[in-house]
């Protein structure tokens, strides 16, 4: 299986695969539930090998590590999912 962090670099890099809406879904720590959220929304620093910033309701930008993301939709179809 493809690593995620390989896959979402392909998102943002590879023009014709990136055509579509993608979702990202991490596992939240308080709502204790799989968060959906607009691959656009997601921010990458550069450098950053272990996480993305994402903003939460108050504005202030949270790191979600790559090991919580559970699963990649791409026009709602589930297209990578962690295993376990």
């Amino acid at each position: 299986m493809i690593p995620i962090r390989q896959l979402l670099n392909r998102i943002r890099w590879d023009s014709e695969f990136a055509k579509g809406c993608f979702e990202v879904g991490y596992f939240d720590h308080i709502k204790r539930e799989i968060v959906r959220v607009s691959f656009d929304e997601i921010i990458f620093e550069e450098g950053n090998k272990f996480s993305f910033l994402l903003r939460d309701y108050e504005g202030d930008l949270i790191a979600i590590p790559f090991h919580r993301v559970k699963e990649l939709r791409k026009d709602g179809t589930l297209i990578w999912q962690r295993p376990g």
